[in-house]
């Protein structure tokens, strides 16, 4: 595959590899997005999760908060997650987004990045409970990140997707496999950014 290419100022690319990644900006009008970013914000029980690093114990740059059926327990970075309730934002976002990923999603993570410090680190979602090859559909709400892409066995192929307020990111075929991701932390000032990120636990 040839080296992927940065999308544009305003979140869209050109040759964009559609059988691991397609991208939908403007997925949620704005002021649709401002109503759940909100929402989010205020109503979610946000959770600072503990994970080790090089034999330490650190708190984790972000807030989250773990979504589902009954029985999607999911574990990463060390830590057990139940699931709370579906709510009836989160079934409205998971109706909008599965027919365009063809998957029915039984669980949702949520990510709140409060500001240009919160972040996540390079990783790939490749737990065994997500299958094979994992369905993703990452919709985003807030300000606007950049979402980093590299090839695990040549990180000079790498690329950045800009992450619009109200866009959907679908991550499919091999990228867990082959690709891994993050959200590094800004110089500049970031105002909040709740991410949610639907997916099929096995």
């Amino acid at each position: 595959m040839e080296q992927l290419h940065l999308f544009g100022e305003g979140g869209q690319t050109s040759n964009l590899p559609t059988e691991l990644l397609e991208y939908y900006p403007h997925f949620f009008d704005p002021e649709m997005s401002r109503t759940l970013l909100e929402k989010f914000i205020v109503s979610t029980p946000w959770e600072q999760k503990t994970l080790s690093m090089y034999g330490k114990k650190i708190l984790t740059p972000r807030l989250t908060a773990w979504y589902g059926d009954s029985g999607t327990d999911y574990s990463f970075s060390g830590t057990k997650h139940d699931p709370i309730p579906w709510t009836e934002e989160l079934l409205m976002i998971k109706k909008q987004v599965e027919p365009l990923a063809k998957t029915t999603f039984n669980s949702v993570l949520l990510n709140y990045y409060r500001d240009g410090n919160d972040s996540v680190a390079w990783h790939s979602d490749n737990e065994d409970v997500l299958g094979e090859r994992p369905v993703i559909a990452s919709v985003s709400f807030g300000q606007v990140r950049t979402f980093d892409i590299r090839n695990k066995h040549d990180h000079r192929k790498k690329y950045s997707v800009r992450l619009e307020e109200g866009s959907f990111l679908l991550m499919k075929g091999d990228l867990q496999i082959n690709w891994e991701h993050r959200i590094a932390k800004s110089k500049v000032p970031m105002k909040p950014r709740v991410n949610l990120t639907f997916r099929v636990i096995f």
